[in-house]
């Protein structure tokens, strides 16, 4: 007694037959490579999560995806908050750009 339904998902016929059609050394090479693939990206994901507990325990932070600001260097835009801190100005906001149409300001400047 046969149900017919097949013991293989979709993704792995699929798979099979686009191999099947291939000479055995071509079939061999991709899924060497398939294989290889994912052995990679099986140590890389182990590799994070030791560096996530090397830096949980040294209490330091795990590096984040770099970003185009941190290779900014000497073009990268100046704190200015501890400036505006040091010399007793703030910093600019879009209020200061509305002329007349900004709202009034509570310390008795105006815009």
């Amino acid at each position: 007694m046969s149900a017919a339904v097949p013991l293989a998902s979709w993704k792995t016929q699929m798979f099979e037959s686009l191999l099947g059609f291939l000479p055995d050394w071509v079939q061999i090479t991709v899924l060497a490579l398939v294989v290889l693939a994912l052995l990679t990206a099986w140590a890389l994901k182990l590799k994070r999560r030791i560096a996530a507990r090397r830096a949980v325990r040294t209490a330091a932070s795990v590096p984040a995806q770099a970003s185009g600001a941190d290779f900014l260097g000497p073009y990268a835009p100046r704190n200015q908050d501890a400036t505006a801190a040091r010399s007793g100005t703030r910093e600019p906001s879009g209020a200061d750009f509305l002329g007349a149409y900004a709202p009034r300001r509570e310390d008795g400047g105006q815009g």
